[in-house]
């Protein structure tokens, strides 16, 4: 028996752990970005594909702006070399002094692991240390927490835990520690939260929501923390559907709707008084990309409708909607459309307007994920919208999961990625500058400890 166990275990290793083994906080020669596909090629492509370092809307955040070392920290889904699909969790940084920015660090290996469900998450306590919260699909395939050796450094990262975790939101709350959103594979993917005042000691996992499985993203306006969420009917996330809100100001300890009525959690019932709307009625899906909020703490989510999973013209129209609680009532207002389930944009909220970046526009992979990048703007909070202008175009590749920073500065707004959406190939990092009229590119190869981004526009 002892025998058997050791040769599966070795086997184990073996398909599990191919290739080099790269060490934590390795240095790599540049920013190389993982690709990946998710399932079976289709008449029009695989259901999600092309690159996804920057994947997804349920890993976040995933980069903050330090006022006090001017630096843009980023994690994102790196890669070996060109040629493989490796899960490398990466950290780097833009240096908004020099306009430089350093070679990467490996954070962990994820060892032979090539999906993008595995990423990471960023957060920064109030003394300056990063701690990366890195997702696990499973109880064999753990998550993980990371911290630095040194407040605003990446040169080195200690594991501090892991246990099971997927899809890591974690929020440092000022004067109350962390606050960790993610889910477990359960009955489908359940909803779960945890606290921490040190990040090293966790109070027990609290199951949050359990119907079936779902996805949510979460933000934090002050100290009251907002999650949104859809639900998978039986389980299956080709159907996910329906769009529900929760809300907390007192770390966990009462959950409430959005008009402040206080909810029993777990939340187990799909018609409940944190319904935003039945979407399953109208046989709509529902892909949650953003979630932020007005001058007034008043929370605006933008999702993705569609009418079936698989990509091309069968699941259009695929429309971006704006959902805006004011005036004690949702407001629904429609964006635009676009041509793939996860063509995923980002929102930026300031007093005056209203932004969205996001692969609106047709991309040289037709019905593959992302596009090319628009800004759009409302300055009637999300009433009408107006497209300004491409952010790319004549790409080689469809850019898409374009993100948000933590307190995005101007000469770095929103970070992405590109890919072929058809068929493996390398994949870039870019990010642009709050007017959205110029584009860098993260150096792919560097022959320098430090170097300047590469612009392309």
């Amino acid at each position: 028996m002892f025998r058997k166990t050791c040769l599966l275990a070795l086997i184990s290793l073996f398909f599990i752990n191919p290739g080099h083994l790269f060490s934590q906080n390795t240095r790599m020669d540049g920013y190389k970005g993982i690709w990946y596909n998710a399932g079976q090629l289709q008449e029009y492509g695989y259901k999600f594909s092309g690159g996804v370092a920057t994947f997804a809307s349920r890993h976040r955040p995933i980069a903050i702006y330090s006022p006090e070392a001017k630096k843009t920290f980023f994690v994102y889904g790196g890669t070996t070399s060109p040629e493989e699909r490796h899960l490398l969790i990466m950290i780097s940084y833009y240096d908004h002094r020099h306009h430089v920015v350093p070679k990467p660090v490996v954070v962990y290996d994820k060892m032979g692991v090539s999906e993008p469900h595995d990423n990471a998450s960023l957060s920064m306590d109030s003394s300056g240390f990063l701690w990366i919260f890195i997702s696990g699909r499973g109880r064999t395939r753990p998550g993980l927490i990371f911290k630095s050796s040194k407040p605003y450094s990446i040169e080195s990262f200690e594991k501090i835990l892991d246990w099971e975790m997927n899809a890591p939101q974690p929020w440092w709350m000022k004067d109350y520690g962390f606050m960790l959103m993610f889910s477990k594979t359960t009955k489908g993917r359940e909803l779960f939260w945890s606290s921490s005042t040190d990040g090293k000691t966790w109070i027990t996992s609290q199951k949050l929501v359990s119907m079936g499985g779902h996805f949510q993203v979460s933000n934090v306006f002050g100290n009251k923390l907002t999650t949104v969420f859809n639900y998978h009917p039986n389980g299956n996330i080709d159907k996910r559907t329906n769009l529900y809100l929760l809300q907390t100001d007192d770390m966990g300890k009462t959950w409430e709707s959005i008009d402040n009525k206080v909810i029993k959690t777990p939340v187990v019932d799909i018609n409940n008084e944190t319904l935003i709307k039945n979407y399953e009625n109208e046989g709509k899906l529902v892909y949650i990309n953003d979630l932020d909020f007005d001058k007034d703490g008043n929370p605006v989510i933008l999702i993705i409708l569609s009418k079936d999973s698989s990509p091309g013209p069968k699941g259009g129209p695929r429309e971006w909607i704006i959902i805006h609680w004011k005036n004690n009532k949702w407001n629904y207002y429609k964006v635009c459309e676009s041509a793939n389930n996860y063509d995923m944009g980002s929102l930026f909220i300031t007093d005056d307007e209203w932004r969205i970046v996001g692969p609106t526009e047709p991309g040289p992979q037709k019905y593959g994920t992302g596009g090319e990048i628009a800004l759009w703007i409302s300055r009637n909070e999300g009433a009408d919208w107006e497209k300004a202008h491409n952010v790319t175009s004549n790409s080689l590749y469809n850019n898409s999961f374009v993100r948000h920073p933590e307190d995005a500065q101007k000469d770095f707004y929103a970070l992405w990625i590109d890919g072929n959406a058809d068929k493996f190939s390398i994949s870039h990092l870019y990010f642009t500058n709050e007017k959205c009229d110029r584009v860098w590119m993260l150096p792919y190869d560097m022959k320098k400890e430090f170097e300047r981004p590469v612009r392309i526009k």
